[in-house]
């Protein structure tokens, strides 16, 4: 396991699971909460693991958004009837092949990329890579300076507009930060699995598939190897955390 690293573990703890939550202004008009942990993290993560996720989209229905409430509803997440400026971790694509007509219905979230653009333009540190292969923001350090969404290319990001109520104590936010998919790292890291795919293996779609992808034991791996999976850009040589079939 690797050496225990400061600046990893207070971010842990900025993300993880708590008992208690406090009101904590960071600069006017940006109100955070500052966690209390319940359980203590202090062991980093390791990189002996790498969390990932595998979509199939022929399992995936057009009219199906349970992934989509699941994450809102794990997260806080809620709408202003604004879509163009909504906060959006998670959302569904609907993808029309010219030729055929074939339509896929795709889930596409922050892809958690082991070479994440986002990271390497964040003037503040506040877009980081864990060692495990997740990708998240730090919210009390965001400037909001979006340079992250400009270089994410999958539009993964958003920036939060509104004024932040009703948060969750493992999900902290704040008007004027930018936001993505965590991989629900709070439960990750509790030996769960995110959000949207409990729901999608709930309502028995079992269209998204969690694991690590270190593991060649590990059942997403043993799908890969059997059936293969697609990265979107692959041309961009980010290797990310979140593969496809059937596109």
């Amino acid at each position: 396991m690797s050496n225990t690293n400061t600046t990893d573990i207070s971010r842990r703890k900025f993300l993880g699971s708590a008992a208690a939550a406090t009101g904590l202004t960071i600069i006017p008009g940006v109100m955070l909460y500052e966690v209390a942990q319940a359980k203590p993290d202090d062991m980093a993560v390791t990189s002996e693991v790498r969390w990932g996720m595998l979509i199939d989209t022929r399992k995936c229905s057009e009219g199906c958004d349970d992934c989509v409430t699941a994450c809102n509803t794990e997260n806080g997440l809620t709408g202003h009837d604004r879509p163009e400026t909504d906060v959006q971790w998670i959302r569904k694509l609907k993808l029309t092949d010219k030729q055929t007509g074939h339509v896929t219905s795709l889930p596409l979230m922050c892809q958690h990329c082991e070479n994440p653009p986002c990271v390497d333009v964040c003037p503040t540190g506040a877009s980081m890579k864990r060692e495990d292969g997740i990708v998240l923001v730090d919210r009390h350090i965001c400037i909001g300076c979006r340079y992250c969404m400009m270089a994410c290319p999958y539009k993964a990001r958003s920036f939060a507009h509104e004024v932040v109520t009703d948060q969750k104590v493992h999900a902290p936010r704040g008007k004027g930060t930018v936001e993505s998919c965590t991989m629900c790292v709070h439960r990750v890291d509790r030996d769960g699995i995110p959000a949207c795919v409990e729901a999608c293996t709930k309502e028995d779609h079992n269209a998204m598939l969690f694991g690590d992808l270190n593991d060649s034991n590990s059942e997403i791996s043993k799908r890969l190897a059997e059936f293969g999976g697609k990265q979107i850009r692959a041309d961009l040589g980010l290797n990310t955390g979140v593969r496809y079939q059937g596109i």
